[in-house]
C-alpha cells in the first residue's frame, strides 16, 4: 500500500499521489476525479469521460430545443395564474 503526505495549496490541502498509484490508475495531469468520504475513508475515483460527453450532448440538445420555443412574460404569468408549470 502506497502512502502520501498532505501539503498546502493556497487555502486547501493537497495530496500528491505516488507514481505507482498514478500509473496503476492511469491518471494524467489535469484529469478530473471525484472525491468522497466514507466514514473516515477518502475515496478518489476517475470521472467517467463517456458520462461527461453524454451529459454535454444532452445539455446542448435541450438548449437547441429551448431556442425553438419562447413565451413572453405575459404568457408565463397567465400560465402561473392558471396553475400550469410548463
Amino acid at each position: 500500500m502506497a502512502q502520501a503526505i498532505l501539503g498546502r495549496w493556497g487555502r486547501n490541502l493537497a495530496l500528491r499521489l505516488p507514481l505507482e498509484v498514478v500509473k496503476a490508475a492511469d491518471l494524467h495531469t489535469g484529469e478530473r476525479v471525484e472525491v468522497e468520504t466514507r466514514g473516515n475513508d477518502i475515496v478518489i475515483r476517475k470521472v467517467d469521460a463517456d458520462a461527461i460527453a453524454d451529459a454535454q450532448a444532452a445539455a446542448e440538445e435541450i438548449i437547441a430545443e429551448s431556442e425553438l420555443h419562447s413565451l413572453d412574460t405575459a404568457e408565463i404569468l397567465d400560465m402561473l395564474r392558471e396553475g400550469r408549470r410548463g
